[in-house]
């Protein structure tokens, strides 16, 4: 592990190597890191892409994943109020119907069927929309759950108690009264141990920084954030889920939930998401492993001094590592601006190879596959996206999931079956990846084979930077070799001690900022 440079640092903060205290690791955690997406949409109510492909692409993909229909709306009669709004209520209440004809039946049969104990978990959850309240969902254990209905989102909590269900707020940070959140409705415990910080809406963290709302419901603000909850005394886990509406859990980029567990099973998973040991992911699998003292994330501890230890092993070049206190960052650990060539005989890297940038509005297939000419591929991680829309698209009657996927992995190549449409614009991508980790020679090389087109590139070279290639000439769809990043790029390991009482309960947090913009963000650990 290589501890990077840390700067506004408390007193008595040391990074490894440091003179002035010796590193101490925690007791190791047995658990691991399991990831899904608890909300995302497809054609089931109003959404777009067949419910038997959006599990087909979770599965690609993720441990875990419950596909939300869109179920109700108790007090959407507000909206009569506004004469040029009549259209968003029969646009509803139709989904809500097709639900009630059949759609439920047929949406719990189907999550059954896809549900694999130690292989691959579903869970049925549903969503309810209120201006007052702002939007939740309900996630049920017990795949036999009834469709549940309410007058309003604290009715339902009423009707849940007792019961395995979580009713979770997402798209935090829009207005109060239009769909956003107001921690006055905030209740503590079981029912609602975590909430949605991060999806397709944007970035609920505070009201300022990356990823901010842009769908048409309006802009973020500073009352119905993260940060705002914490500040008030709240505490919650923080998570993550694409609400993706066009039938693709998990997509890459969009939002996603890391949950630890000692296993891929019902109860063990949802005691870790019940017990807050949560993450937020943007897309990459980023792993943090973020202690004071032995408590992890989502944990709430009685110390006077605060032994803090951090270890993260990310996918890309790191950007920054904030170690986060009531609201302030107590450290920053950088990155490098550019990553430093390893020597050795057999290097360990990450390499994102990506596909996509065709100019056309027809999919592209991509049929091959990735090798390695010496050396071993550790693992194949995919980064896969489904399409960049929310809302009904003009003149298309249904839109037809494209589901990418891995079809092989060995020592030394992996097969791949990949569908790219053009980027809508020039700030969103629309190309598909997969992050090979290798361990591997420097002049060993790596090639893309795809639709007849072979290129290749040594390790050696992808470490000096990126190398790209069209496909069939400019304005065609093209391959990117991202440049290769060594593991001294990738992996932080950090302690520092804090004796510094600022409240009653003060609460911690870590967040990982990647170079190529993929964040992961811990669930606090709240002292007394």
């Amino acid at each position: 592990m290589v501890g990077l440079a840390a700067t506004g640092s408390l007193l008595g903060a040391c990074t490894p190597g440091s003179k002035k205290a010796k590193m101490i690791v925690p007791t190791p955690d047995s658990r691991k890191m399991y990831w899904g997406d608890l909300h995302n949409h497809c054609n089931i109510t109003y959404g777009h892409g067949d419910m038997r492909d959006a599990f087909e692409a979770a599965k690609e993909q993720l441990d875990f994943v419950s596909v939300t229909p869109h179920a109700m709306w108790p007090d959407i009669n507000l909206l009569n109020k506004e004469p040029r709004l009549k259209w968003v209520i029969g646009y509803h209440t139709d989904a809500f119907g097709r639900l009630r004809r059949g759609g439920y039946e047929k949406y719990s049969a189907m999550t059954k069927e896809y549900n694999k104990e130690g292989e691959f978990l579903t869970f049925i959850g549903y969503e309810a929309h209120s201006m007052i309240y702002g939007d939740h969902v309900a996630l049920h254990k017990d795949l036999d759950a009834p469709l549940v209905n309410c007058s309003s989102i604290e009715n339902w909590k009423e009707k849940f108690k007792g019961q395995d269900v979580f009713v979770t707020p997402h798209h935090m940070g829009y207005q109060e009264g239009y769909r956003g959140y107001n921690w006055k409705y905030f209740t503590e415990g079981d029912q609602t141990p975590f909430v949605e910080m991060y999806s397709r809406h944007g970035l609920a963290e505070g009201d300022m920084g990356d990823y901010p709302y842009l769908h048409d419901m309006g802009p973020r603000q500073w009352e119905g954030t993260i940060q705002y909850g914490l500040l008030q005394g709240h505490k919650f886990g923080i998570m993550g889920s694409t609400d993706q509406h066009s039938g693709y859990p998990g997509s890459y980029g969009d939002g996603r939930v890391g949950v630890l567990a000692d296993s891929l099973t019902r109860d063990e998973i949802w005691n870790g998401l019940k017990s807050r040991n949560v993450c937020c992911a943007t897309g990459d699998k980023i792993v943090v492993d973020f202690r004071i003292g032995d408590a992890v994330m989502g944990d709430v501890i009685k110390a006077d001094k605060r032994k803090i230890y951090v270890n993260v092993q990310g996918q890309s070049c790191i950007d920054y590592v904030d170690i986060v206190k009531n609201g302030q960052i107590i450290a920053r650990l950088n990155g490098p601006l550019i990553p430093q060539m390893p020597t050795g005989d057999m290097v360990r890297c990450k390499i994102k190879m990506e596909y996509g940038w065709n100019r056309e509005e027809n999919y592209v297939s991509w049929n091959g596959k990735v090798s390695v000419s010496k050396g071993r591929i550790l693992s194949v991680t995919p980064c896969f996206r489904g399409a960049a829309f929310t809302s009904p698209q003009e003149g298309e009657t249904e839109f037809h999931t494209h589901v990418n996927r891995i079809r092989s992995v060995s020592d030394t190549s992996t097969e791949l079956e990949l569908y790219t449409s053009k980027n809508p614009n020039t700030t969103t991508p629309a190309t598909q990846a997969v992050i090979l980790d290798v361990e591997m020679p420097l002049d060993g090389v790596i090639t893309s084979d795809f639709n007849g087109k072979a290129f290749s590139h040594s390790l050696a070279e992808l470490l000096e930077g990126s190398r790209t290639h069209f496909m069939r000439g400019w304005l065609s769809e093209a391959v990117l070799f991202n440049r290769a990043m060594p593991e001294s790029c990738f992996t932080v390991e950090h302690y520092m001690e804090d004796s510094q009482k600022e409240k009653d309960t003060d609460w911690y947090y870590v967040r990982v900022r990647q170079r190529d913009g993929q964040w992961l963000w811990t669930s606090p650990i709240w002292v007394e």
